[in-house]
């Protein structure tokens, strides 16, 4: 036999060739159900509190207790990624996250419901960096701008989609529904993936085999992100510092974070890679999607309690809030994806953060007289620039890194978008409190019942509610209490407006890390890492 027919037999046979964009399309698929989840849940908890038997403030431990072992696993996905193959680790995901999502919506007990939160989690935490760092392998660097779009649909929008979605099915159904949706979606997606996914030609099995598990490193990260998670999620309600749980977590994260640095830079293969963080180029999208992320998850938690609270919107117009702003950015997602291929990362991302910094900036002037499409066009300004950064951002973080290492850096990249989205949620929760406090003790000292303005206000006040068939004495307590409202909807929307100029200043930090981003070949060859 010649040597030649000796090679041919000895190589794989050629894998079938799947359009690209049928793989970015179910892996999309997938990695929305899993973003919906972070969001959905946060709505039905009052439904879940109300169902169990429990109080609100234990109910929601279901949000924290996902968000903790979404933050865990992804530390970990890169290396079980390698080590399992990419399309068997991805389906073995998506089946725990279907499974566990069907045991949500049959829990008894809240105990039963945190543990299958804790597994739906896991499941869902693995899915989303291997579905991006399969995009950056199946599309060529010219036209992966488009893939991360369609990805970048998945990742911005379910966000907005989640507490409209939750909230109609709480209010229609039930709030098992808002688990149980996932399993025909699963089951579908599952099918679609075992079809189409393939695991890339590149994958070495020596090379796999030599990489042993960093188990300390891994622990190091896995409570460092854990204890962090539980700090932001519960700190307001504990009282921050002032209890000993949050003082307890506070001290593990900081212990975790002080000894992971000196492990994780000795290792030969650490659970990650810190260097990676520390170079310019990288590291700077790291910081850019940690800003990102708070930006995209403050706006869509607190623009819907704003018209809610001080506007007497119903859950599901305040869903409708953001309905447009999700339409925009579906819109937008195509439009950057193809205009990434032509500009330079670092330009859209200056240009996005400025138009949401204006976007914040419109709503410092919030006031009561404000309609639905003054909330729903500054909800839209976001949607515009939010794909301006995130799709640049994604491509531009894969530059100089090395075919090995997309794995790694996609699970770092999402860890700074989850962990962002945690920070500015708490920031904007203390503004918010401790704010609407200040304003309100300085009101109140200018609400003096001797002040002729006071007593003239008082006066017309009741009289409009002796006109509406009270007598004296009643339209007297109402009016009081309309004035001690009226103050505390005016320290709420003082609040907002501090908090909106922090969302402001948030955006705007991202323009200097933008700047410092090398240019990168457009349509060409990303840079190999050294």
């Amino acid at each position: 036999m010649s040597a030649a027919a000796i090679d041919a037999k000895a190589m794989p046979a050629p894998a079938v060739s799947v359009n690209p964009w049928l793989i970015a399309i179910v892996v999309a698929l997938a990695s929305f159900m899993e973003v919906l989840d972070t969001t959905i849940a946060n709505v039905a908890l009052p439904y879940i509190a109300g169902g169990m038997g429990v109080s609100e403030d234990e109910a929601s431990w279901v949000v924290t207790s996902y968000l903790v072992s979404n933050a865990i696993i992804l530390t970990a996905s890169s290396f079980l990624a390698r080590m399992l193959g990419r399309k068997r680790f991805f389906l073995i995901c998506l089946g725990i996250f279907t499974v566990s999502s069907i045991l949500c919506g049959f829990a008894s007990s809240l105990n039963a419901l945190l543990l299958f939160r804790i597994l739906q989690g896991l499941g869902g935490g693995g899915m989303v960096p291997v579905a991006q760092s399969i995009l950056a392998d199946a599309f060529p660097p010219a036209k992966r701008g488009q893939a991360f779009a369609v990805f970048g649909i998945a990742v911005v929008v379910a966000p907005v989609v989640g507490p409209t979605l939750g909230g109609w099915l709480s209010d229609n159904l039930s709030w098992h529904w808002c688990f149980l949706i996932n399993a025909p979606v699963g089951a579908f997606a599952t099918i679609l993936i075992a079809a189409v996914l393939q695991e890339p030609a590149k994958k070495a099995k020596p090379q796999r085999q030599e990489a042993g598990f960093d188990v300390i490193g891994f622990a190091l990260v896995a409570t460092f992100l854990g204890a962090l998670e539980v700090m932001l999620d519960r700190g307001l309600e504990d009282d921050w510092f002032a209890s000993s749980f949050i003082v307890t977590s506070a001290v593990i994260c900081g212990t975790a974070f002080v000894l992971m640095i000196p492990w994780e830079m000795t290792r030969r293969n650490p659970m990650i890679d810190l260097r990676m963080v520390a170079t310019r180029q990288f590291g700077a999208c790291f910081l850019v999607m940690l800003a990102t992320g708070a930006i995209l998850l403050a706006t869509t938690q607190f623009l819907p309690q704003l018209v809610q609270q001080d506007f007497g919107y119903t859950a599901t117009w305040a869903g409708l809030v953001l309905s447009p702003g999700g339409l925009v950015t579906m819109a937008m997602m195509f439009a950057v994806g193809r205009l990434a291929a032509k500009v330079q990362p670092k330009y859209l991302i200056v240009l996005g953060a400025l138009v949401i910094a204006a976007s914040m900036y419109s709503m410092t002037n919030v006031y009561g007289d404000l309609g639905f499409w003054f909330m729903a066009r500054s909800r839209m300004l976001i949607g515009v620039g939010l794909p301006l950064i995130f799709v640049p951002i994604m491509a531009a973080s894969y530059d100089g890194i090395p075919p090995d290492k997309t794995d790694q850096a996609s699970a770092l990249i999402n860890a700074a978008r989850n962990t962002g989205g945690s920070i500015g949620v708490s920031i904007v929760s203390n503004v918010l409190t401790h704010r609407q406090q200040f304003h309100q003790s300085r009101l109140v000292e200018q609400v003096t019942p001797s002040s002729p303005q006071y007593q003239d206000t008082l006066h017309q006040v009741t009289d409009f509610f002796v006109a509406q068939g009270n007598s004296l004495a009643q339209a007297h307590q109402q009016a009081i209490q309309w004035i001690g409202q009226q103050v505390q909807t005016q320290a709420s929307f003082l609040s907002y407006m501090d908090a909106f100029w922090v969302l402001m200043l948030i955006s705007l930090s991202a323009i200097p890390l933008a700047l410092t981003l090398r240019k990168v070949k457009l349509g060409g060859p990303v840079r190999a890492g050294h």
